[in-house]
């Protein structure tokens, strides 16, 4: 009895771990380690990882950067000439606004005014835009967070000149270009990502983290709409117990009850 006692327990608890998975975002400045939230924004991840595996952000660029706030991808490919091609996209995740838009974190860009739109462009924050993006468009969904050294490239990143090349990449981020030329940017001048790859698939991964959960959302539930520097395509709730803390005394009563009738 206390050998099936015991084995229930462990496979109990390890059904409770979190579980995570770090993808590494590979730039010509460098790469971009980030620990996804798994447990936290599961439709989320499920999404995003569904486009890293098909390969759909091999040789995307970083069509946006807003200085100080966010650098944008996921969205176009270069090719080898302009126009840039755009990243064919499935259904849209449902909205998991769980966690909180602090400096570091990688979140999911929407369509304005459409909760529920996030197809496969992301974003990461340079900065901690929680007051702004926690409420607008009902919360925009961080689902990682970058580690290692990554911020270091995103910093370099937002130091770059941007660029007018039309439509969604009216501010690009470019390497060394010279506008005077009348040339077209090529791959030495985008902020290129050759590919977004899975390096750690384990269980858990990186326990030192400690996501910060969007307060915000649970207090203002607002649905407002986008102002003109949100991100734009085209953790915890509170209150709930933890499974694992319900398990402990589930399991402290039954001890408890066998000690009386003993």
């Amino acid at each position: 009895m206390r050998k099936i006692t015991l084995a229930f327990i462990l496979a109990a608890l390890a059904s409770f771990q979190t579980s995570a998975t770090v993808v590494e975002i590979r730039t010509n400045m460098g790469n971009i380690s980030v620990n996804l939230f798994d447990e936290q924004t599961p439709e989320t991840v499920e999404n995003f990882l569904e486009y890293v595996n098909s390969g759909a952000y091999a040789n995307t660029i970083v069509h946006r950067l807003e200085p100080g706030f966010v650098i944008q991808s996921g969205g176009y490919q270069y090719n080898g000439q302009l126009p840039l091609d755009e990243v064919p996209t499935g259904a849209p995740v449902v909205n998991e606004p769980e966690l909180s838009n602090v400096r570091g974190t990688i979140a999911m860009a929407k369509l304005a005014g459409d909760p529920d739109s996030a197809t496969s462009q992301w974003f990461i924050n340079l900065a901690d835009n929680s007051a702004n993006l926690d409420l607008q468009n009902s919360g925009f969904t961080v689902f990682g967070q970058v580690i290692e050294n990554g911020m270091d490239i995103a910093d370099e990143i937002n130091q770059l000149p941007r660029y007018n090349l039309g439509g969604a990449a009216s501010a690009a981020p470019l390497i060394d270009y010279d506008s005077a030329s009348g040339e077209d940017p090529n791959e030495d001048n985008f902020v290129l990502i050759t590919d977004i790859v899975v390096t750690d698939d384990a269980v858990v991964t990186n326990p030192d983290l400690n996501p910060t959960p969007n307060t915000l959302i649970n207090n203002n539930n607002s649905g407002g709409g986008d102002n003109p520097s949100t991100p734009s395509d085209g953790g915890s709730s509170g209150g709930a117990i933890n499974p694992l803390t319900m398990l402990v005394l589930a399991l402290g009563t039954l001890l408890f009850r066998r000690r009386i009738k003993a």
